[in-house]
């Protein structure tokens, strides 16, 4: 698919724009008010036969005032994609009203997608090795490139693909590889400038839940000298005292994993870009045809970005409907790279105890929380009333989301993330655990260190007083669905909730994950334990995790769980509701403002120590009415937290209270628990919590954003029933047993989580699987060429089928899973259909029957064994009088 680049406006037609829409809307500035933007708008009438650009829309937007005036007004964006130039900032200028938010939202039918990326055309093939290139504009530089709409790896192999032996020796500079004659002579085949591109992976490297990268910055006379401060940083840090986990330095002569970014590494299906030569090359998949390839390169870190401050906020702004997709972070192929800590979270700095610094041996003088975050491509500070429902944030080189810096009640709802490089939603900064710091000469966080660490720009809001004020409020998280995170930074949880109040992390679905589903207070209580518990104090309290489903995390990466927390969640109260001092708090009182995880069902844990895990200082916690099973070696616990947790009502295969590392954790409470199977079936769970847990039925999350089908089978219990979890479940999912499908009367939905089947006499649970049927009529299928058939009376699904008389229409359907099934008809008037996954090669698929009779809704073609993630599959009507679609399957 061809996208168009959107035209920015020039100054003088801006200016005609603000002119037209106030002399049009001034004397009814509370009158509701529709603008209209398009790809390649232009003008000034902003309406639907004549739409602006997203800048002519902007300007229209700030000439109405709708912030001083009330007015509602939305902007439509009509479908394609829009390339703006340049960040798409919002400022206090863009907001609206209390009850009357500016609204910027999907047209009607319309799929508007927010690239930061440029198409890349005018492809050549390079040399006889299947190698192809193409020019690419001045100055290009990214860490991603995305083709059909999917992550393409860049450029890599293993040490041992390329014959390296691994008899390197490590150093505070790098590697000596003088005795690995291979490795030598590979690297002394490089330019100077192809050796400075070169980036070595290490998974592991820093504890089994990191995976570190660094850049090589120059090679020589057998040795390889690492990229600073990124290898002192990965190889060199400093030890603490007291701590309550380690943070361990990898050893310099640990091999990478893997060695990347150079062209002389490329295979089939990888990228290299020559930023040099403004040159792109790709080599592509058996089957991939350059010219019908869509490859976008992104150009732009910052994708969208809302910034007020706290004196003037940005505020009262919808965004509904919308794919932001299509940007990248670069600053990890600087000479600072990945030098991972936890939850990606980095060091940064030029001295090796960065965040660690007020305990570190010998001490430090940088911030004890300053760890660096990873990038947001879609980021909020100093932002009241923020609302994001319905949007789709994929292929992003960064963080999906960050909302951080005094920003209140913001609600991210139904949305979906995926194929992300970092975690999906952040919430929070690292340089903010006390922004009310009685003591900023002894305490880090002070005011011009949050301004600098939780701001795009410190110089913006340098008038801003910092306070209570800067506390991340009213945040509410809710039916979202994140999966396929943490593609290139491994240590991304789902979720990172850093430092807040009134927090509710609520009905989300989460899976897919390398790592931790969600993590809370990560890294800042390394230095607390129960013998020295306020050594990190932070204003975390009254925030909650309920109602989520999580499961298939932890898949790559160890020692982390569905729900990891560390550190502080609660201020102190005495038995009136009191404020008071840690000594004096009251248990009851400050539990009720602790972090609240209730209501949660975990599976499938992969790599999982915890599942519900209390880590490094870790206090007033209360895990109730949780279910887990097959999610980890252990239900609760931690190492060194401090203590101060209730685990109540809960209904878990493994034990809990596990606490390694510190047997002086206080205060623990264990009651009214269930012990359950690792397998558990149908009613050893309650129906009541299953059904309440995930995304919400009826929550507008964009079409196709779940993955269909089953994750989890149980046995059959003593009335032949099975308990099926999955994802994708609905009024159309169907269950068989072998060949015989189960009744509809014999499956029990309780949400699009979880159902119950009872199996028809004669079966077994080993022969169980379910099947998830998308209509040919859903709005997820993009189709050309074709036109729909209803009311047929042949049996088609849903009684309706698409067709097409002309070759080469098409119907287009992004999924994720691991199979899909195409179904349609065979008749005398049809020929050939094609076939193609992820733009693989075409499968010729015969849809004339053999014995000559019409056969209604069948699976006409099934493709298996794809990779975890998304995918896409398109059909093409190759011959035949007519083609006929009747929507996908998928097992």
């Amino acid at each position: 698919m061809r996208h168009r680049q959107i035209r920015v406006l020039a100054a003088t037609t801006a200016a005609a724009v603000v002119s037209a829409v106030l002399s049009a809307f001034t004397a009814a500035a509370a009158t509701p008010v529709t603008l209209y933007a398009s790809p390649t708008g232009s003008g000034s009438a902003c309406s639907q036969s004549a739409p602006c650009s997203l800048d002519g829309a902007q300007s229209a937007v700030r000439a109405l005032n709708p912030a001083g005036s009330g007015a509602d007004v939305t902007v439509n964006l009509l479908d394609g994609t829009y390339r703006p130039s340049s960040t798409w900032k919002f400022t206090a200028d863009d907001s609206g009203s209390s009850g009357h938010p500016v609204i910027w939202k999907a047209a009607p039918g319309a799929h508007p997608v927010i690239s930061g990326a440029t198409q890349i055309t005018g492809w050549t093939q390079t040399g006889t090795a299947g190698i192809w290139s193409a020019p690419v504009p001045n100055g290009s530089a990214s860490r991603q490139l995305y083709v059909d709409g999917h992550q393409a790896p860049i450029a890599q192999a293993s040490p041992k693909d390329l014959g390296f032996t691994g008899s390197w020796s490590g150093s505070a500079t790098g590697y000596d590889i003088s005795n690995d004659s291979t490795a030598v002579s590979w690297f002394a085949g490089l330019t100077p400038a192809q050796v400075a591109g070169v980036e070595f992976d290490y998974p592991g490297g820093n504890g089994p839940w990191t995976e570190s990268r660094c850049r090589v910055a120059s090679y020589a006379d057998g040795k390889l000298t690492m990229a600073q401060p990124c290898w002192n940083n990965v190889t060199n840090r400093s030890s603490f005292n007291p701590r309550s986990g380690e943070l361990p330095s990898m050893k310099p002569n640990t091999m990478p994993a893997a060695v990347t970014n150079t062209q002389a590494l490329l295979r089939p299906g990888q990228w290299y870009l020559d930023s040099s030569a403004n040159t792109l090359y790709y080599q592509p998949l058996a089957g991939q045809r350059m010219t019908a390839l869509d490859i976008e390169l992104p150009r732009l870190e910052a994708l969208v970005q809302g910034a007020g401050t706290l004196a003037a906020p940005l505020h009262d702004l919808t965004f509904q409907g919308l794919q932001f997709s299509y940007a990248t972070w670069n600053d990890p192929s600087t000479s600072v790279g990945f030098a991972d800590v936890q939850s990606n979270l980095r060091m940064t700095g030029t001295t090796p105890d960065q965040g660690l610094c007020l305990w570190s041996d010998p001490a430090g003088s940088c911030p004890w929380g300053a760890l660096a975050q990873p990038l947001a491509n879609v980021a909020f500070t100093a932002a009241d009333n923020i609302t994001l429902t319905g949007n789709r944030f994929s292929e992003l080189g960064g963080a999906g989301l960050s909302v951080r810096y005094g920003s209140h009640n913001t609600l991210v709802r139904g949305n979906e993330f995926t194929d992300i490089a970092s975690t999906g939603i952040l919430l929070g900064c690292t340089a903010d655990p006390n922004p009310t710091n009685p003591n900023p000469a002894t305490d880090p966080d002070t005011p011009e260190a949050i301004k600098q660490g939780c701001t795009p720009d410190a110089s913006a809001v340098s008038g801003d007083t910092i306070g209570t004020n800067e506390i991340l409020t009213g945040t509410t998280v809710s039916d979202n669905t994140i999966h396929h995170v943490g593609t290139e930074y491994r240590s991304a949880p789902g979720i990172i909730l850093l430092f807040s109040q009134g927090t509710t992390i609520t009905h989300n679905t989460l899976y897919d994950l390398p790592y931790t589903g969600i993590s809370a207070g990560v890294i800042q209580g390394h230095v607390d334990q129960a013998d020295s518990s306020q050594n990190a104090i932070n204003i975390n309290q009254d925030n909650t995790i309920s109602y989520n489903v999580l499961h298939d995390y932890m898949s790559v990466l160890e020692d982390g769980g569905a729900v990891y927390v560390e550190g502080h969640q609660a201020q102190y109260y005495d038995a009136s509701g009191n404020p008071t001092s840690y000594d004096k708090a009251d248990p009851t009182q400050t539990l009720a403002h602790g972090l609240q995880v209730t209501g949660n069902v975990a599976y499938n844990g992969g790599h999982t120590n915890q599942t519900f895990y209390s880590d490094a200082g870790s206090e007033w916690i209360h895990w109730k009415g949780n279910a887990a099973f097959s999610a980890g070696e252990h239900a609760t616990g931690g190492c060194n937290p401090t203590g101060h947790i209730w685990t109540t009502g809960n209904y878990f295969n493994a034990d809990i209270d596990v606490v390694g590392c510190n047997p002086g954790t206080v205060d623990l409470h264990a009651s009214d628990n269930t012990v359950i199977f690792a397998n558990p079936r149908p009613n050893d769970i309650p129906s009541a919590l299953l059904s309440k847990a995930g995304v919400t039925s009826g929550t507008a999350v964009p079409a196709g954003a779940a993955a269909s089908g089953s994750f989890y089978i149980s046995p059959a219990s003593s009335t032949n029933q099975v308990l099926i979890a999955g994802e994708g479940f609905g009024a159309t999912t169907q269950v068989f047993a072998g060949a015989t499908q189960v009744s509809a009367d014999g499956v029990q939905l309780l949400s699009s989580h979880f159902l119950i089947a009872t199996l028809p006499a004669g079966t077994t649970a080993d022969q169980v699987w379910v099947l998830n049927r998308v209509n040919d009529t859903d709005p997820a299928i993009s189709h050309s060429g074709f036109s729909v058939s209803g009311n047929r009376g042949f049996g088609d699904h849903g009684d309706d089928v698409h067709y097409a008389a002309a070759d080469d229409s098409t119907a287009t359907y992004n999924f994720t899973g691991t199979s899909i099934q195409v179904y349609g008809e065979q008749n005398t008037d049809q020929g050939t259909i094609g076939i193609t996954i992820d733009g693989g090669t075409q499968q010729v698929v015969n849809t004339t029957p053999a014995d000559g009779t019409r056969h209604s809704n069948v699976p006409v073609h099934t493709a298996t064994g794809l990779g975890s993630g998304s995918h896409t599959v398109t059909v093409t009507k190759l011959s035949g009088q007519t083609s006929t679609l009747d929507g996908f399957g998928t097992p």
